[in-house]
């Protein structure tokens, strides 16, 4: 790729505007870069031109390991996302999948049309909403110090298995909830994906995530989706926290993966 100054940057499938006024004018990707639709058969590509020598496979094995480059660029890719999925239904790409130019993303267009027709009518007037459970620790997790004098022993040793039972207990109620809101919004949902839990030290929140995951909503059924977490959150025990996010573009559903040519 690194033969050609420009390669095309694919943020997201969607809908071939009709006429009027562009809806994505102004709105700017990667590098501040404007972006442009690439259209075939109903559908449209939205794209920006980026350098190829920053985007080549070369360039982008470094750049990955860049936090501050990866950052960026994952902000600018999302405003994209974002900005396409407050005018029509879309199908969000994975970062950085690129494509010599706009005519390679054009037949990518004709030749996955099938696919991403479906995407798209699955998606159609559909959100998602991250649900997150953290267990909370109620009590010290450092045993503290046995007090001197007759019977101190003994009594560390009480302590310390009335501590492990608490923390048992704990664990159990916590993953009760987790079985009850699970059961309760997929009633209220279309879809379920499950994600890793996130780790305690990136995410910098008090607490172990234990249940990290997405539901597909409908338009129409958001307030009683939100409603229902409501209650939940008021019913968890002291040893949970339940966090809820959204609505967002269904990244976890879109799940037509483009690899690109130049990652």
């Amino acid at each position: 790729m690194s033969g050609t100054a420009e390669i095309s940057y694919l943020y997201a499938v969607t809908r071939a505007p009709g006429p009027g006024p562009d809806p994505f004018e102004g709105v700017r990707g990667v590098g501040g870069r404007p972006v442009r639709t690439v259209e075939c058969d109903g559908l449209a590509a939205v794209v920006s031109a980026v350098p190829a020598a920053e985007f080549d496979e070369e360039a982008l094995k470094e750049r990955f390991e860049d936090l501050v480059w990866l950052e960026e660029v994952a902000r600018a890719h999302h405003t994209v996302v974002d900005a396409v999925t407050r005018s029509a239904v879309a199908v969000p790409l994975r970062l950085a999948t690129l494509y010599r130019d706009d005519e390679r993303v054009r037949r990518v267009l004709e030749r996955e049309h099938a696919a991403f027709d479906s995407v798209l009518r699955r998606l159609d007037g559909r959100v998602e909403f991250a649900v997150k459970v953290f267990s909370v620790p109620t009590s010290p997790t450092e045993d503290a110090p046995a007090e001197r004098g007759p019977g101190s022993g003994r009594e560390y040793l009480r302590r310390r298995r009335e501590r492990h039972r608490r923390r048992d207990e704990g664990w159990r109620l916590v993953g009760d909830l987790c079985d009850r809101i699970d059961a309760e919004l997929l009633q209220r949902s279309r879809d379920r994906r499950t994600h890793r839990p996130q780790s305690a030290a990136l995410s910098r929140v008090e607490g172990e995530n234990v249940m990290n995951a997405a539901y597909l909503v409908d338009e129409e059924d958001v307030a009683s989706f939100l409603g229902a977490v409501g209650r939940l959150r008021e019913q968890a025990p002291g040893e949970a926290r339940v966090e809820v996010s959204g609505p967002w573009a269904p990244y976890s559903f879109a799940s037509l993966e483009m690899d690109g040519e130049g990652s």
